[in-house]
């Protein structure tokens, strides 16, 4: 491949045959009939192999195609190109007066990208970003156009995808009227705010709720509450609020965040953690992030306690968010209200993966689910057995894709094929 192509944070080096960017759906539909193994980049957001090709493959970037954002203010939907990042997105949205329901914490990330990984925000009441997308449209192996739609019986397989059905050239996502969010930073509660009878109580108290820590001492550095200005705000006891804006990272400046101390704005410049016209970081980092159900959530935090001496000399923060149940097939939260760990490493592979083996040990209790788009070393058997509907998507993927065109190494090793 003349051009070298890494992903975000550089850890990976895609190996593929070439790399292309159509400028239109029909250039778009021949290269994928005319290759051998197709994989699309997204944003490159990953931090594990899941968008590369192989050697005989083709990696294909939409960046290049129109960006298409068409907003139905009657229906109160989008239907957005495959190319679009949600930042980009959230403005035109926001512009007709109407909101997603969620965020993830950085908005550079593309929307096709995010809902095939099971990517999130947080909330007790908030799916993941996959459970606003009502129709997905792809394009399969020979060339053709697939359109599935909520209500369909192949619909729970089809958005988080993994990217093993096609290209994913539009989806259709639902909307809600535009609010405002408030952000409300607090620092230093001890352990026992997320013990058994805490956790939902804490979680509960803003639409979206973080809470960060970096292990290297008992308790939570940060919590971050996102309250809709529209539901009340309740008392905070457990921890003080902060005297100065704050950043997830300890020590990072928080110039690059969202607006905080309560400040009310639009809701996409308050639900993502990092503001749309700024990079966030350089990409020096590597994440890892853990799903499980949200009952586990107060052996989950004295399990990770258990091992903070392990885990902080390689972390630069770790955030716990909740994400209701989904019906993605793959969705790291199919079928389960959820709790998720995630770590933002240092960018030190060497270092790190030993000590991601050791969170999963202590998380393996749990029944956690990875997220697909993270650093994980969980056996593909393993990870099978905790997703109860694999079976059905492996059954879709041979039935929409039975050359397996779009079936790299990582799919094939998470189907068992």
């Amino acid at each position: 491949m003349a051009e070298t192509v890494t992903n975000w944070a550089g850890n990976i080096t895609y190996a593929a045959a070439g790399l292309h960017r159509p400028h239109t759906l029909d250039a778009l539909r021949a290269l994928v009939a005319g290759s051998h193994r197709v994989r699309a980049l997204g944003s490159g957001h990953s931090f594990n192999e899941i968008a590369e090709p192989g050697e005989d493959g083709v990696l294909l970037s939409l960046d290049a195609l129109p960006p298409e954002i068409d907003v139905d203010t009657a229906a109160r939907t989008v239907r957005v190109g495959g190319g679009v990042r949600y930042a980009e997105l959230a403005r035109q949205v926001h512009r007709h007066g109407l909101a997603l329901p969620n965020m993830a914490s950085l908005p550079h990330i593309s929307v096709a990208g995010s809902v095939a990984t099971g990517t999130h925000g947080s909330g007790v009441g908030n799916g993941p970003l996959s459970s606003s997308v009502r129709e997905v449209e792809l394009v399969t192996a020979d060339g053709s156009a697939l359109a599935l739609a909520r209500g369909e019986e192949r619909f729970g397989g089809a958005v988080t995808s993994l990217g093993a059905l096609g290209v994913v050239t539009a989806l259709v996502l639902d909307l809600e009227p535009a609010f405002e969010v408030e952000q409300h930073v607090f620092t230093e509660m001890p352990l026992e705010g997320l013990d058994r009878d805490g956790f939902e109580t804490v979680m509960s108290a803003a639409y979206s709720v973080s809470v960060f820590t970096d292990w290297r001492a008992p308790g939570f550095r940060q919590v971050w509450l996102k309250r809709r200005t529209d539901q009340p705000l309740p008392d905070f006891p457990w921890a003080a609020p902060a005297a100065e804006k704050m950043h997830p990272v300890p020590g990072m400046p928080a110039v690059n965040c969202t607006e905080q101390f309560g400040v009310p704005g639009p809701w996409h410049e308050r639900l993502p953690h990092f503001r749309a016209e700024f990079t966030p970081s350089s990409g020096a980092e590597l994440q890892s992030e853990y799903l499980m159900p949200r009952e586990s959530a107060a052996g989950m935090v004295h399990a990770l306690d258990g091992i903070r001496e392990t885990v902080a000399p390689v972390l630069q923060t770790c955030e716990i968010r909740t994400v209701a149940a989904d019906d993605q097939w793959l969705g790291p939260s199919y079928g389960r209200d959820t709790v998720a760990v995630h770590f933002t490493w240092i960018e030190n592979t060497a270092a790190v993966l030993p000590v991601v083996r050791r969170v999963e040990e202590a998380l393996a209790p749990f029944d956690a689910r990875p997220h697909w788009g993270k650093v994980f070393t969980t056996p593909a058997a393993a990870l099978r057995a905790r997703y109860p509907r694999l079976a059905d998507f492996r059954a879709l993927a041979r039935e929409v894709d039975p050359a397996g065109t779009f079936a790299n190494a990582f799919v094939r090793d998470v189907l068992g094929d």
